[in-house]
């Protein structure tokens, strides 16, 4: 109940983004190819700043 407004931290929000990227980046990837390797690139990107913090 206490954990209903604590804040997220930096790390957590980069990973919740990431992981959207990724599942957003998968459903395209069957209709728009470019698109989707544009969204991984930048989901990449992500992971790297993750990684540092």
């Amino acid at each position: 109940m206490f954990g209903l407004f604590k804040k997220k931290s930096e790390k957590e929000k980069l990973q919740e983004k990431y992981s959207k990227m990724l599942s957003e980046a998968h459903k395209l990837s069957h209709s728009n190819r470019t698109a989707a390797d544009k969204l991984m690139a930048e989901a990449e990107e992500i992971a790297k700043k993750i990684e540092k913090l």
